[in-house]
């Protein structure tokens, strides 16, 4: 049975929110410099048309997250870093459409990386039919391939779904092997939506609280 006091839940909850805002806002960046370039990785995830620019689940919020990480994606291709794209890119019968519209379907505009990323270029494409992007063969594929990355730098979409579910399974799955590796979440290039009850402010606050107790290295931001 739910049985929990509104009131009293309430004000505990704003006093933890405001604890928590904080937190973040005391947060310092990441200089790129400190991370060598042979161990290091830039992952974006579903930076895609279909989140950002049109379609069901196309979010502004989203969308204003391009320059940025459009910026990170040439700083870190002009130093060698390595870099992969997420891309939502769903099958007909998916069963994630139970739970959200229908979006990103294969083959579509909607599943295509956003054409200031395209630009840049330098990237290694994965496309995912779930939420979860760590769970995509090519991305197991590339792990055993590159056993020397242990800087995970991880930005895009949503930071509440596909982006926490990703970095949260990266860093339990070295916790596993007993290996330390650095998963790095900068808060100004992830983002999540707006839409009825999913307030797009608390949910973010929220999933950065959430991967930041899970051993995610949450920062202000990458600098070059």
């Amino acid at each position: 049975m739910f049985n929990i006091k509104r009131e009293d839940f309430i004000k505990r909850s704003t006093e933890t929110l405001n604890a928590i805002l904080d937190m973040l806002e005391d947060l310092a960046a990441v200089n790129l410099k400190e991370l060598k370039v042979e161990n290091t990785v830039l992952i974006m995830v579903d930076m895609i048309n279909g989140f950002t620019r049109e379609g069901a689940l196309q979010s502004p919020r989203v969308e204003a997250l391009i320059p940025e990480i459009t910026r990170l994606s040439r700083v870190c291709g002009e130093q060698g870093i390595g870099k992969l794209a997420f891309a939502d890119c769903h099958t007909q019968v998916s069963p994630e459409f139970g739970a959200y519209p229908v979006h990103c379907l294969a083959g579509t505009r909607e599943g295509e990386v956003v054409d200031e990323l395209k630009a840049v270029g330098g990237y290694e494409l994965i496309e995912k039919n779930s939420t979860n992007g760590f769970l995509e063969e090519k991305f197991q594929e590339w792990l055993k391939a590159n056993p020397q990355i242990d800087n995970f730098i991880v930005v895009g979409d949503c930071t509440d779904i596909c982006v926490q579910q990703f970095a949260i399974t990266l860093k339990t799955y070295y916790n596993i092997v007993n290996k330390n590796v650095r998963v790095i979440v900068p808060v100004n290039a992830v983002d999540t939506y707006d839409f009825a009850i999913h307030n797009g402010d608390l949910m973010q606050v929220m999933a950065l609280y959430n991967m930041m107790g899970n051993g995610i290295e949450v920062v202000k931001g990458i600098e070059d």
